[in-house]
């Protein structure tokens, strides 16, 4: 039998002129290196495949070979037997191929959503009342009915996902293609993908699914990991989430769940049977028969009192106030963040995080209340936010929304240059660059378009940093980037802490916030609805799941622990402090 997908010998590499041809040396005819090289695969219909690797692995480029958005330098692609090299077979692949993209907006291009919808079925020339008929039926799936008229750039970021997933359903392809698509959900929105995924393929939907995310890698049936442009891993979810494969030489990692009863498992008896996801985890987790013995609790030390970094006193913002499309964001937001802290944003999507965040540093100003950031109180319309802009940096959810220089050098040098920190500029970039995991030699001439997802946001840190704020805002800083990275930025955020600046982030990861946050602030349709130290928010598991939020693995398997008569005192919420308790436990039961 046919397969749906084949890829046979496929190499890529960016021609160095818009008409330079495809050729077999690169290097040598007008091409700069190979993206991809040699990889050789078939994927057959109705097969769940997900896609792993580092950020600039080229995930995203083999998954745009798949339906032909970038055709092979060399090698094939052939879809349902059609070769992506005849141009004239693009349209057909293009039907039966769909794509999901990680920032889904990037493919949205009518003013509403079920024009948005109808655009792609009237480009295959459909009768106006079957395309009526598939709008009506995408809208009702995705469950964006009453938001029909609504232009697609006032949706929230889980409406997006699912406006771009709809135009795909309505072209009813056999294959879909998500990349990244994730990335942006909050918990709840997460495990509604996975459950519509898991759906179309039982519909017989082919799935490719590239992800960052290792948990919803082992959901799927077939794992391919990516190395520097080569297919290094082909096999079942078993077979390549093993500790024996050594994944972080390659830029990623087990499991959550994998990876912490990896870390446990040395304190506990063996688990019976091979541990992929959460709830398999949970499952194999042991009862306690050893002697009962209390941890002393911990003392509490009072913080010494100082003047807060920030005070946010009721606040109140509406968008388009005044419209037929007016959307109350924040409705009496209070919150305090200290001097050389770390205060996490959490909340599902649409709960007002990045419309706090932006009120920070004068993006937006309150339209009731009041803000104060350092000496500048930001409801006096009279404050200049140039001033605002030298003492707080900002990096946006999507680092293409601020990236616009030609070169990596030029845009990082671009603020300093705006407020006259001319000395020593080369320097200061250097500098900036260096604390964001950037070599200076290697991208200050780099075109900033031709950058993976994870520079790029790297990239606009830099520019910040270049500032030298006192307050840095963070709006998903860890969001699309693989495991490896994850830790190296949580690594350097908490660094730069220890060092006197002040963070303030966002993030749908609790386990970022328990990593990093000293403090912390939950939002719920733009309300303070919980906050103080991880440890207390996280034990209040009733409060968090009415925000469609969860507690980090290493908590909810703590309170397993607990409920099994583990003496695991509360606020363990690291994978590393349950591991320390643990090893406690079988020092002190010999």
């Amino acid at each position: 039998m046919t397969a749906l997908i084949e890829v046979q010998d496929l190499h890529y590499a960016l021609p160095t002129s818009k008409h330079a041809p495809p050729t077999a040396n690169p290097q040598q005819e007008g091409h700069l290196p190979f993206l991809l090289q040699q990889i050789t695969f078939s994927i057959q219909e109705g097969e769940y495949v997900a896609i792993i690797g580092a950020n600039g692995s080229g995930k995203t480029t083999l998954a745009r070979h798949l339906n032909g958005l970038l055709l092979p330098t060399r090698g094939w692609v052939k879809i349902a037997g059609m070769d992506t090299r005849h141009r004239p077979n693009l349209p057909a692949i293009r039907s039966l191929v769909g794509m999901v993209f990680q920032f889904p907006e990037d493919q949205l291009v009518a003013g509403t959503v079920e024009e948005d919808i109808a655009f792609g079925l009237e480009n295959q020339g459909l009768p106006a009342a079957e395309i009526r008929q598939r709008v009506e039926e995408a809208l009702a799936e995705m469950g964006l009915c009453e938001e029909r008229k609504r232009p697609p750039h006032l949706l929230s970021a889980g409406q997006i996902q699912r406006l771009a997933l709809a135009g795909i359903l309505a072209v009813r392809p056999r294959c879909i293609i998500f990349d990244e698509s994730s990335s942006m959900l909050d918990p709840h929105g997460r495990r509604g993908l996975q459950t519509r995924l898991e759906q179309l393929n039982q519909a017989g939907i082919t799935i490719i699914f590239i992800t960052h995310n290792m948990d919803e890698a082992a959901r799927a049936k077939r794992v391919m990991l990516l190395h520097q442009g080569r297919l290094i891993l082909d096999g079942t979810p078993d077979e390549v989430f093993q500790p024996s494969r050594h994944l972080e030489t390659y830029g990623v990692d087990l499991p959550p769940a994998a990876s912490l009863a990896h870390l446990l498992q040395p304190y506990l008896a063996r688990f019976k049977n091979p541990v992929l996801t959460e709830s398999d985890l949970l499952t194999n987790l042991p009862p306690y028969f050893g002697p009962v013995r209390r941890f002393p609790l911990p003392r509490q030390t009072t913080p010494p009192i100082s003047m807060p970094m920030v005070e946010v006193n009721s606040v109140v913002y509406t968008y388009l106030s005044q419209t037929p499309f007016a959307r109350q964001a924040l409705r009496g937001v209070s919150a305090t963040v200290e001097r050389a802290t770390c205060c996490g944003l959490a909340g599902g999507t649409g709960s007002g995080k990045t419309t706090l965040l932006q009120m920070l540093n004068g993006l937006n100003r309150p339209q009731e209340g009041r803000v104060r950031v350092g000496p500048y109180h930001l409801d006096d319309h009279s404050i200049a936010i140039r001033s605002v802009a030298q003492m707080v940096g900002i990096a946006f959810q999507i680092p293409d929304y601020q990236l616009f220089a030609q070169y990596v050098g030029d845009e990082i040098a671009y603020g300093p240059r705006q407020v006259g920190k001319l000395d020593n500029l080369a320097e200061r970039v250097k500098q900036a660059m260096q604390r964001s995991g950037l070599d200076f030699n290697r991208y200050k001439d780099r075109l900033t378009f031709s950058l993976s997802g994870g520079e790029k946001r790297r990239v606009a840190l830099a520019a910040a940093l270049a500032m030298e704020p006192a307050l840095l805002l963070l709006d998903e800083p860890l969001s699309g980037l693989d495991p490896a990275a994850r830790a190296e930025m949580i690594q350097r955020f908490q660094s730069w802490v220890a060092e006197g600046m002040t963070l303030v982030f966002s993030s749908h990861n609790m386990d970022d916030h328990a990593a990093l946050a000293n403090h912390m602030v939950v939002l719920k349709n733009g309300y303070d609805f919980l906050s103080g130290k991880p440890q207390e928010v996280f034990e209040r598991t009733d409060l968090l799941e009415a925000t469609m939020l969860e507690p980090p693995l290493a908590a909810r398997v703590a309170t397993r622990l607990r409920r099994l008569g583990w003496n695991i005192p509360p606020g363990v919420i690291t994978p590393f402090a349950l591991r320390d308790c643990l090893a406690k436990i079988k020092e002190n039961t010999g």
